[in-house]
């Protein structure tokens, strides 16, 4: 057998071979659904986890706070392209800032981020 041939094909999509409802089901999930207008903001949430260039300075400031020329410094990248992804993070509340004297350290907004950085990242892993 090819390596290929025995990993589960992620891409197939399965279907029932029959057509009926399971009302016990629905109404179970039904009523642990969120509010349509949370699961909105939930999806904005996760567009902020879209980007390359936002993952890279999340992933960074996972690991320390930081300014935006340590950023800019550390992934390469021009002052504007950094200042304009971080101002979208703190717009969505994924980062925060702090003020020491003349320089602003940015740092993610709570656990909740690093949490979702690190399972993402574990799920990506998995074999």
């Amino acid at each position: 057998m090819s390596p290929s041939a025995s990993k589960t094909d992620h891409s197939a999509v399965e279907i029932c071979e029959t057509i009926g409802i399971h009302p016990e089901i629905i109404s179970k999930v039904s009523t642990e659904m969120p509010d349509r207008n949370d699961l909105l903001d939930l999806a904005d949430l996760f567009k902020l986890f879209g980007d390359s260039t936002r993952i890279r300075i999340l992933w960074a400031l996972s690991e320390s706070e930081m300014c935006v020329c340590d950023l800019c410094s550390l992934l390469e990248m021009k002052q504007p392209a950094v200042s304009h992804q971080l101002k979208n993070l703190k717009q969505g509340r994924i980062v925060k800032t702090r003020r020491d004297g003349k320089v602003i350290y940015y740092s993610l907004d709570d656990a909740h981020i690093r949490m979702l950085l690190n399972m993402g990242m574990e799920h990506i892993r998995e074999a």
